[in-house]
């Protein structure tokens, strides 16, 4: 079938789209329209959550065939043309040794930290930096195709990928976009969403009627001839994705470097702590960090006391860097906000919600661990009308350089919560 037409006007190109949704063999009938597509939408999220639980739990196993993501893959493939196919990325090709997620254990954690930051954000910024952090590990064989499972996701910020959407929109675009490329896929995925808000009225905010109208062109159905194709400036689109990606990379390096200092720190409060004879509790988002020789959370308690968790501020109090807890009491003696470069408000916050929420608690002394160079401005922010509240607290102010001076002393010779008053300063003077 031919659209006949040269350098659609806006008018014509929403005559191809009516012309397009009115084909019964199309794929906005045959599967956008589908009662059973929407079906599939749960299900996967569901599978991905099995995924990343696997993967962390270290049950996932070194081959595609019997595993969760099988099961999520082949519920994608059976959506119908658009997505037929759609398992041979994530087949495992041993002579290739592709994609690397099955064998290498660093990889697989990088998947599944991908899968659950796109699994728990809300925002095409978050996802769109969810890949780029993705790409930068260069998993070998592991490409654009994972944008197949994010669709399910978030299906108004990610279009699906495949060989005949990529063929249709260079033929519809005049772009010339390489398949299994994350940088081309996201100047493609500029463009795509920029033409659906144009089209809305006759598409949808549901990216996948716009996929499904460049895969029946990249797949044959309909033919675009080259003169005939929206003009657009593909080698600007993609250098502007290769800037964006350049700046993405480098605030993820200084990210990157602020972790790992993060959790150095938080390390040594673990270790000391559990020298000093107390139960250690490693925020909830940051037990699998890796530390040493294993994860951060190894040796820690894997939920707090009762009393906390039956609090309303259970959440947040979990998210505080280190608690030191009293063995025979259960109570917490200490808690650590460790603040390498960030704002010291929400590590404020989440000890204000220890010290109201749980009062049962009382007693417990709060320290803000941050570089020595640090400190004048932890105090200026702590100075704030805004933390006058907390004053009442008697937050503390440890420097890096004091704690890893005496930390071993502490660790040998250090009386519980002493030793750690006697590196440490007030804040309220």
């Amino acid at each position: 079938m031919n659209l006949d037409v040269s350098a659609p006007t806006l008018k014509e190109q929403q005559l191809l789209i009516e012309q397009w949704k009115a084909d019964s063999a199309a794929t906005y009938r045959s599967w956008f329209l589908w009662e059973e597509r929407l079906k599939n939408f749960r299900s996967i999220r569901r599978g991905l959550h099995a995924v990343v639980k696997e993967i962390r739990d270290d049950t996932f196993g070194s081959a595609y065939r019997g595993s969760s993501l099988e099961t999520v893959v082949h519920s994608i493939a059976e959506q119908r043309q658009i997505f037929k196919g759609a398992d041979h990325a994530f087949l495992w090709k041993p002579k290739l040794r592709i994609p690397d997620i099955y064998e290498d254990r660093s990889n697989q954690m990088a998947f599944a930290q991908f899968l659950d930051t796109c699994l728990c954000c809300s925002t095409d910024v978050e996802v769109v930096e969810a890949v780029r952090k993705l790409d930068s590990h260069q998993i070998k064989g592991l490409g654009p195709a994972c944008a197949n499972l994010l669709y399910f996701l978030h299906p108004t910020v990610v279009p699906p990928n495949n060989t005949a959407i990529v063929k249709g929109f260079n033929a519809f675009f005049g772009a010339n976009v390489k398949l299994g490329r994350w940088n081309e896929y996201l100047a493609m995925r500029e463009r795509v969403i920029e033409f659906n808000t144009m089209h809305r009225k006759w598409l949808s905010n549901d990216l996948g009627a716009v996929a499904g109208f460049l895969f029946d062109i990249g797949s044959g159905r309909y033919s675009i001839g080259a003169t005939n194709a929206v003009s657009v400036d593909w080698e600007a689109d993609l250098a502007k994705v290769h800037e964006e990606s350049a700046a993405a990379h480098k605030a993820r390096v200084a990210a990157s470097e602020n972790d790992q200092s993060h959790t150095q720190i938080q390390g040594w409060l673990r270790d000391l702590g559990t020298s000093l004879g107390f139960q250690v509790w490693i925020a909830s988002n940051d037990k699998g960090r890796p530390y040493g020789d294993g994860r951060l959370g190894h040796g820690c308690l894997t939920e707090l006391p009762a009393a906390i968790r039956a609090s309303s501020a259970h959440d947040t109090i979990a998210l505080i860097d280190v608690l030191w807890l009293d063995p025979v009491t259960g109570k917490i003696a200490m808690a650590f906000e460790v603040e390498h470069s960030t704002s010291i408000y929400s590590g404020i916050v989440r000890m204000l919600d220890l010290a109201l929420g749980v009062p049962e608690h009382e007693g417990s002394t709060f320290f803000l661990v941050a570089p020595d160079a640090r400190e004048a401005d932890v105090r200026a922010q702590f100075a704030r009308p805004a933390f006058s509240r907390v004053k009442e607290l008697n937050v503390r102010y440890i420097g890096y350089g004091e704690l890893s001076k005496n930390r071993d002393a502490i660790a040998r010779f250090g009386n519980g919560e002493k030793a750690i008053l006697a590196i440490s300063k007030s804040l309220n003077s």
